[in-house]
């Protein structure tokens, strides 16, 4: 008997994207949020960036998540926030259903195709875990989260929290304070600061996927907007900012655009050389992140990086 379930929703809001573009067009720069790339396609489109030489976050954190998870405390409940195709969470369920434990396992994301295909391969492979997939945005209210208080373990992987400038990072922060328990766990992957060659490479691989997946974010205004816009008008731009530590993604019109949002009743005027910015992911120092997560309620209980020092998983506490 399968035991899983993903609630029926559509990845796409379109209420809220429709506020969100709303916002993004009385801003300059134009920023829209990044959460907007993960349509089906756009999902699919990111699991390949992950396999790509330039991109080393994902095989890294992999790495020290199979160096240390046998450290990780054993809790009956584990959520992971942004899940995807849960691909590293493999390794995690392996470490908390040794010896036949049972796990309630609650993945959540905007889209619900990932969510569904990990369900069943999880579910398939590991007959104690018990899958509640939530198709939800981490920007809303958390609580109230499954599983027994301070038996639970929210992970939170990929450096996704660097998608987050500090204000709405630190709000993230306290939305996962409020909706957890004393002694549940908090475990946070995060980019480090590094060579910003490196980082740009990153962010702009030499085969495109990255473009491409850019660029995906104009298809979602098309279709759920009724825009008409053309990718090919718009070039990817990625560049690190070294006073912020963060790589940013744009999208630059190669000449004067013009853009009819029909759903919206608006029309949008991009000038030749006009920048949107489309995610900005920040790069950490250690101690930076135990600033923050004490500040929010969180107690730093060990960090782990590999040895070149690229990529950290901490382990904090709700205290």
């Amino acid at each position: 008997m399968s035991h899983w379930s993903v609630e029926e929703r559509t990845a796409i809001d379109p209420g809220r994207l429709a506020a969100d573009i709303r916002q993004a067009l009385s801003q300059r720069p134009v920023s829209i949020p990044p959460k907007w790339f993960y349509d089906e396609k756009g999902s699919q489109l990111f699991e390949a960036i992950t396999e790509l030489p330039e991109y080393y976050p994902t095989r890294t954190e992999e790495a020290i998540l199979l160096a240390h998870v046998a450290e990780l405390p054993l809790v009956d409940t584990l959520v992971e926030l942004g899940a995807g195709y849960s691909r590293k969470t493999r390794l995690l369920l392996e470490a908390l259903t040794r010896g036949g434990r049972e796990l309630l396992f609650v993945p959540l994301d905007v889209s619900p195709r990932p969510l569904r295909d990990a369900a069943e391969r999880i579910t398939a492979d590991f007959p104690t875990v018990t899958v509640r997939g939530v198709v939800a945005d981490f920007d809303d209210e958390l609580a109230p989260l499954p599983g027994e208080p301070g038996s639970r373990m929210v992970a939170f992987l990929g450096s996704t929290i660097g998608n987050l400038t500090p204000v709405p990072r630190a709000a993230f922060l306290e939305r996962l304070h409020r909706a957890t328990d004393p002694g549940d766990w908090f475990l946070l992957g995060a980019d480090l600061v590094k060579d910003p060659d490196r980082l740009v490479r990153a962010y702009d691989d030499s085969a495109g996927v990255t473009a491409a997946f850019n660029k995906n974010m104009l298809q979602v205004l098309a279709r759920e907007l009724d825009a008409d816009v053309d990718p090919d008008d718009f070039e990817h731009v990625a560049r690190y900012d070294p006073d912020l530590d963060r790589i940013e993604m744009w999208l630059r019109a190669r000449h004067d655009v013009v853009v009819r949002l029909h759903a919206l009743d608006l029309v949008w005027r991009i000038a030749q050389g006009e920048e949107i910015l489309t995610e900005t992911s920040a790069k950490f120092r250690l101690e930076g992140l135990r600033t923050e997560l004490a500040a929010a309620g969180f107690a730093v209980a060990t960090s782990w990086t590999d040895d070149a020092g690229d990529f950290s998983l901490t382990l904090a506490r709700r205290t």
